[in-house]
């Protein structure tokens, strides 16, 4: 039986119903919302056969936990939990090169949202993370992820490094970012099957992490700080993946 799991915010719920509708179980909506696009939404919700319900923004408050809701929550089934054994499935149904987003030991849920979000802008066919010391997908996730939490294949894994591995036996080359690589991230070739590992702000990669990657890259730097947010950074990489495949 499919698991229940609290979704809010306009876009994240607006995404479960053109993505996902039959995963809709309930809507509330604030009854101190009354403008256009709570009501658009309130119709499609209609024409799905589920009735919103209209409750006071406290109640809301409560089902969000302190989130900013932008007076919608909603109550959807849960999409089945991947692991590694999925992974050659995912990249079989990739119609293009598969790129593979992996992030080992982020921890705070608005970088994994908006890691997600980089993803999906990128096309991106599946983001890993490690089972422990990593983030999971919770309503902050979904509603900072803006709905790409809703259609990005998240694969939770028990060992990143074996999980690398088995990607590198689909032959997917797998490059990782350190600060302290000698080669740029626009020196390498990424039009065939990649995946981008990410590391965790400040800490970066794990040790057997770094160790099971093809290669290493960096991103240059000209300012005084000495890295970016996990979540720019997987963005800047991700759409130099985008650029050459692109590229005429």
């Amino acid at each position: 039986m499919s698991q229940k799991v609290t979704v809010f915010g306009l876009h994240a719920v607006r995404s479960i119903i053109k993505n996902h509708p039959d995963r809709l179980v309930e809507l509330y909506v604030s009854k101190e919302r009354q403008d256009e696009p709570v009501k658009a939404l309130v119709n499609q919700v209609n024409q799905l056969g589920i009735r919103p319900q209209w409750v006071p923004k406290q109640a809301l408050d409560k089902r969000a936990e302190g989130g900013n809701h932008q007076g919608v929550v909603a109550t959807v089934k849960s999409l089945p939990t991947l692991t590694e054994n999925d992974l050659e499935g995912l990249l079989g149904q990739s119609s293009e090169s598969p790129l593979i987003l992996v992030l080992d030991g982020v921890t705070d849920p608005h970088n994994l949202g908006a890691c997600l979000r980089a993803a999906d802008a990128a096309g991106v066919t599946a983001v890993v993370v490690p089972k422990d010391k990593s983030a999971q997908i919770t309503p902050i996730v979904r509603k900072v992820a803006c709905g790409a939490a809703e259609v990005i294949p998240l694969v939770v894994v028990t060992n990143l490094a074996r999980a690398l591995r088995e990607l590198q036996r689909l032959n997917v080359w797998v490059v990782g970012t350190a600060g302290e690589a000698t080669q740029s991230y626009y020196q390498v070739d990424y039009r065939g099957p990649t995946a981008i590992v990410m590391g965790a702000e400040g800490k970066g990669m794990r040790r057997l992490t770094r160790e099971t990657c093809d290669e290493l890259v960096s991103i240059p730097l000209s300012g005084s700080v000495s890295s970016l947010n996990v979540s720019v950074a997987s963005g800047v990489c991700l759409f130099e993946v985008v650029r050459q495949r692109h590229a005429t």
